[in-house]
């Protein structure tokens, strides 16, 4: 089993995701022994086995499905009579545990001004990768934003050609306005982001939404925007204004309501 666990060390190096099935369980004739392990990827590709078969390839849906929906899995199978449904006739019984690998997720701060930064730091020390975007490099450098992982010097409407951007991927706009967002904001719509908040008065995005509009951006893809970002706690500084922030990334990313505790 040692290619399976150099594997999942590389996808952890990588930050990708996979979902690794272990067989819990075995009764009977079974095709394989407790312990034997399959990798699937996102693609449908597989390393190791589970037993092959009709059983198998029913695990494979099964861990799509775990990736999709980040949740473990225990699938009891039998193998004794497929006019009722089991997947063989070896004659016994199989549990095998799915568990998604997933990657971080990935905060993607837009503008290394001082909200940028103050985000970034909170974002870090909460476990989030952080990835710090701006078309100025003296703001997009580990002396500007020490706490990032990753640096992107480019204008917005050119950063998903160089940072792959996924469902577990939250964007942070801390932009210094509406002449920014509006050229770029389009090219993010087009990601599988799970977040793209925007920072400023709702008069700013009621401005860059309508010019956005009038160039030809649907107002579906608009409608996924967040802005002003932030839960509203009465936030001023930019150490404040990240916490606000940073409460509705997690808030949504954990499926919370961001209701006081008390009620």
């Amino acid at each position: 089993m040692s290619f399976i666990y150099a594997e999942m060390a590389d996808i952890e190096r990588k930050g990708d995701a996979a979902a690794l099935c272990t067989i819990i369980e075995a009764k009977g004739s079974a095709p394989r022994h407790v312990g034997s392990k399959m990798i699937v990827f996102p693609d449908g590709r597989i390393i190791g086995s589970v037993g092959g078969g009709l059983m198998e390839s029913r695990v494979i849906e099964e861990a799509m499905a775990a990736l999709s929906d980040g949740k473990t899995r225990v699938l009891e199978y039998r193998l004794v009579d497929p006019s009722k449904g089991d997947v063989g006739i070896c004659g016994g019984q199989v549990e095998v545990y799915i568990e998604p690998l997933l990657p971080k997720p990935q905060v993607v701060i837009i503008g290394g001004g001082h909200v940028g930064k103050a985000v970034a730091h909170l974002a870090h020390w909460l476990g989030f990768r952080v990835a710090v975007s701006d078309d100025r490099p003296e703001f997009c450098s580990p002396e500007a934003v020490p706490d990032a992982d990753e640096f992107y010097p480019v204008k917005m409407e050119e950063l998903p050609k160089h940072l792959k951007i996924t469902s577990r991927s939250y964007l942070v706009l801390t932009t210094r306005g509406k002449d920014i967002d509006v050229p770029g904001v389009p090219a993010l719509l087009d990601t599988p982001a799970a977040f793209i908040g925007i920072i400023g008065s709702k008069r700013r995005w009621i401005f860059a939404r309508k010019a956005m509009l009038e160039n030809g951006v649907p107002e579906e893809k608009l409608n996924r925007i967040y802005s002003p970002i932030g839960l509203d706690i009465h936030a001023e500084t930019p150490e404040e204004i990240a916490v606000s922030i940073m409460a509705e990334i997690i808030m949504l990313h954990k499926g919370g309501s961001g209701k006081s505790m008390k009620m």
